[in-house]
């Protein structure tokens, strides 16, 4: 596996790693809120690296990327991070992979540099909107009550948050190891980066409605933190949007049931690939 260090919005030095096929169609992974790239552990060492070349990035403030005291609020370092990060490793036509805050990001990036040079776009328990009732509508209760843990200096609240978090996670149950490793790189986010991400106050609806690119939506059934509701409300926006429900798995489905995850995740960027043919016959 391969890391990168890649200077993204504002100077910040981000942390990324890749694995897989160079010659593959990419996929680029963005996680979500207080995670880091080895959320995407069973994509980034799986049967996808026959056929795509994988890409996982520290969001900044997150993993081994810079942790900058400002510079989240906005949408345009946000999206110069992901345009550095595409432009410096030659991704040519990525499908771009974002779980719950993620999905923000992505949006951030579109908002900014449109979506001409992206092959597709997934979505994974997705968060589009921040800062207002429709934003809280689609998020679970147990997960609110966490958000004072997570803004805390106090180890003695920030971490029972986050154990907390884990938990409402997932279905299956991570081992020992897993989950520790998990809180490790949880933890080692600031409190003022998690609280950060939380004080911006955005809208995507006006990005979602002109994204013309394949558009996939992957939801765990039995998600707590982001509800359902939300995929719905995607696809009012994005009508051609394709919806994925994995039984039996929570928020983060790509780890509760990753070889569903995957062989969906395949057969859309199969999926481009023969669009792409068809376009170029006709």
């Amino acid at each position: 596996m391969k890391t990168h260090r890649i200077t993204g919005g504002g100077g910040v030095q981000l942390h990324v790693v890749e694995s897989g096929n160079p010659q593959g169609r990419p996929i680029l992974y963005i996680h979500g809120f207080s995670q880091c790239w080895l959320a995407w552990s069973r994509q980034l060492d799986s049967d996808l690296t026959r056929d795509h070349r994988l890409v996982a990035m520290d969001m900044r403030g997150h993993g081994l990327s810079d942790k900058p005291t400002a510079g989240y609020d906005g949408t345009k370092l946000w999206a110069e991070d992901v345009h550095a990060v595409i432009e410096k490793l030659g991704l040519r036509e990525p499908v771009l992979c974002g779980w719950s805050y993620g999905s923000l990001v992505i949006l951030d990036y579109i908002r900014h540099y449109g979506s001409d040079g992206i092959g597709g776009v997934h979505f994974v328990a997705p968060v589009t909107k921040l800062g207002s009732e429709d934003a809280l509508a689609v998020i679970g209760p147990e997960f609110l009550a966490l958000i004072p843990g997570f803004f805390s200096a106090d180890i003695n609240e920030a971490v029972p948050a986050l154990k907390a978090l884990l938990n409402q996670c997932f279905v299956k149950q991570p081992s020992a190891q897993d989950l520790f490793l998990m809180l490790g790189f949880n933890v080692a986010v600031p409190p003022h980066v998690r609280q950060a991400l939380f004080s911006r106050t955005i809208n995507n609806d006006d990005v979602l409605r002109k994204i013309q690119k394949p558009f996939l939506i992957t939801h765990g059934s039995s998600d707590i933190i982001v509800k359902l509701s939300a995929a719905a409300a995607i696809k009012s926006l994005v009508p051609h949007a394709e919806i994925h429900i994995i039984d039996e798995a929570g928020h983060a489905p790509f780890w509760d049931d990753a070889a569903s995850f995957n062989a969906r995740q395949r057969a859309f960027c199969q999926g481009l690939g023969q669009a792409a043919q068809a376009t170029s016959a006709t």
